[in-house]
């Protein structure tokens, strides 16, 4: 018996990025898959893309702002229907304010209302591990 493909293997970076105890987050467009939740700012590699590269461009395409990117905090493989998502986390830190470039929903939450919004299933162990205060 063959196991089924789970499909093709998606890289993706994200900033966890914290200002006044709170974290910037942003909504899924209508259409991307997992429209409607809430995730931390990032977006998938190009082929051949560093993980810091992909992540600096995406803040920039997303958020209209410049992010210095600190050191990855946290990553995690994750199978959804019909592709793996590997997700890499990463401190950051915004040279000025950032705007919703493409329209999506933005805005600053804190750390114990992180868990009252729906996040993908991926970004489970990141939510409980800053809500501790793990990370």
């Amino acid at each position: 018996m063959t196991t089924p493909d789970p499909g093709p293997l998606v890289i993706v970076t994200a900033a966890v990025i914290e200002r006044d105890g709170m974290f910037l987050i942003t909504r899924r467009a209508e259409g991307a898959h997992l429209a409607g939740y809430w995730e931390f700012p990032g977006g998938k590699c190009d082929p051949g893309e560093s993980l810091v590269s992909c992540l600096t461009r995406e803040i920039r395409e997303e958020l209209d702002a410049t992010l210095e990117a600190g050191g990855e905090i946290f990553s995690i493989s994750h199978t959804y229907p019909g592709r793996v998502v590997e997700l890499h986390f990463f401190r950051g830190t915004l040279t000025e304010e950032p705007r919703p470039a493409l329209g999506q929903e933005m805005r600053w939450v804190r750390r114990d209302d992180l868990q009252s919004l729906d996040f993908p299933p991926a970004d489970a162990e990141l939510i409980a591990r800053l809500r501790s205060g793990d990370l």
